[in-house]
């Protein structure tokens, strides 16, 4: 019987499943998107049983599409949008409150409290860390503080908190296994990089239980069964990693000093740093990439929130688009942004300013600026951000980056990644599947059930599709100055 890899890739906007086969084509895909809520400005929640349930959903359909059955499953992955919080009852197995997404920023004001305290460097030695909204341990907090009850609930050990990889396996094992890896748990701001341990101190400093944490595993080795009706077949959940860690495993950026970046909701532009953390003095993140078997390497990771998102904000928001795929065209009919820049701050700014009271911006519009130019300017902006960043990366590694793996939705915007192979000055390689998060999922799920051999067995699994080569004639100079500039005047703006 002929076997397959399923990988569950819950995003942030979307669940989708994917099914693989021995030399890594896909056989089939299935998505569906799911509710973004939006209770108060820089507030972002997504209820936690629709995620379980469309992720469920879009599995079983993946595997029906291939005319397959549960049985041709020879193990799960898991890859998910990172640092995202739900906190549920361990005895009716349902959430006590929505999940709290990592773009949140109800905890702003907590962390600028956090900081006061000189805790910044504490926090930063032992998770790699910076003290942000964006990670989990201030969600957890909040939700305690905030939903009647909670807090009694959780010191009586009947709460328990995951980002979504726990969630989903918790559903699937049929409320039995409650556990993450340590890409996941990496980006808790709970969890000691050095000792690879949940850290007591940080437990503490939070006021959170130890009892609602998962037990903290490798990200590939078998973690549990399926069970219940929907994969009825007894399938081995095999691989975890958060969904940047299992982009830069499955671009097969295995050695030292390879980057990659994946253009989805935000941008994730993570390099691998070997077996001992870099820490960085760019505000960079150092974070563990994987663990297989007793061997662990790290990554720096930046981190660009709005990203593709500011594509469907033109859509959703703005109306200038009908669908995402007509922002190339539209951006093309112009030849540059006459001057336009775009600072997509609608979260605050990621890496490597993390200043989360800045809002987004448009400088320089005169009376000839268009929809077009409004459109061009908004796809440029995610390449200078993805820009300040490789920059930060290159001056904490001393590495002088040549070559930039790329996946993700954005990678078939031609006009965007020329772009961002000229505002670079770097080759950006496009592989030849542009779903590599799913992939690096399936590829540590497989390593740990012998379905590949070995990381070896599956290097030449990665393939090139395309590669861009900046342009010579290209006034990178001005264009960079400019957008100096512009973040300049976002970063002023949000100051009192």
């Amino acid at each position: 019987m002929k076997k397959y890899m399923l990988s569950l890739d819950q995003g942030t906007t979307s669940s989708r499943a994917i099914i693989f086969d021995k030399i890594g084509n896909i056989i089939s895909i299935a998505q569906r998107e799911f509710t973004q809520i939006y209770p108060h400005p820089g507030w972002v929640e997504h209820n936690a049983e629709e995620i379980w349930s469309t992720q469920a959903s879009v599995a079983l359909e993946a595997i029906l599409k291939a005319n397959l059955e549960g049985e041709n499953i020879e193990s799960i992955g898991i890859t998910n949008q990172r640092e995202t919080t739900v906190v549920w009852d361990k005895k009716t197995g349902e959430p006590i409150f929505n999940a709290i997404v990592w773009q949140d920023r109800r905890t702003s004001k907590y962390c600028d409290q956090i900081k006061k305290e000189g805790l910044t460097k504490m926090i930063r030695e032992k998770t790699g860390l910076i003290i942000d909204p964006y990670f989990s341990a201030t969600k957890i907090k909040w939700i305690l503080d905030h939903v009647p009850d909670a807090r009694k609930k959780a010191n009586l050990g009947n709460l328990a908190f995951g980002t979504i990889d726990s969630w989903l396996i918790w559903n699937l094992t049929g409320k039995k296994i409650h556990v993450t890896d340590v890409t996941n748990a990496s980006r808790t701001m709970l969890f000691n990089i050095h000792t690879l341990h949940w850290d007591y101190e940080l437990i503490d400093l939070f006021g959170i239980p130890i009892t609602m944490l998962p037990v903290v595993k490798s990200s590939s080795e078998v973690f549990g069964y399926t069970t219940g009706h929907i994969l009825s077949h007894k399938i081995p959940i095999s691989g975890i990693a958060g969904d940047q860690q299992a982009s830069l495993f499955g671009q097969m950026c295995t050695k030292i000093g390879m980057v990659k970046n994946t253009y989805g909701t935000g941008c994730f532009m993570l390099m691998n740093v070997g077996n001992k953390p870099v820490f960085s003095k760019n505000n960079l993140i150092t974070t563990v990439a994987w663990k297989i078997k007793n061997k662990v390497q790290y990554a720096l990771e930046g981190s660009v929130f709005i990203a593709g998102a500011v594509v469907q904000w033109l859509r959703d928001g703005l109306g200038l688009l009908l669908s995402s795929n007509e922002a190339e065209k539209l951006a093309s009919s112009v030849e540059d942004t006459e001057g336009l820049y775009l600072v997509p701050a609608f979260s605050g700014l990621g890496a490597p300013y993390w200043d989360q009271k800045a809002r987004g911006v448009i400088v320089g519009i005169t009376r000839g600026t268009s929809s077009a130019h409004v459109i061009r300017a908004a796809l440029e902006s995610i390449a200078f951000q993805n820009m300040d960043v490789l920059k930060a990366m290159e001056a904490d590694s001393g590495i002088s980056i040549k070559e930039l793996r790329v996946d993700g939705g954005a990678t078939v915007n031609k006009l965007l990644m020329q772009f961002q192979s000229d505002i670079l000055k770097v080759k950006v390689v496009k592989s030849r599947i542009s779903e590599l998060t799913a992939a690096g999922a399936a590829y540590l799920a497989g390593l740990a059930v012998n379905y590949w051999s070995s990381l070896e067995d599956i290097q030449d699994k990665w393939q090139m599709e395309k590669i861009f080569v900046p342009k010579e004639m290209f006034c990178r100079r001005d264009r960079i100055k400019g957008w100096k500039k512009a973040v300049k005047t976002t970063r002023s703006w949000s100051k009192e």
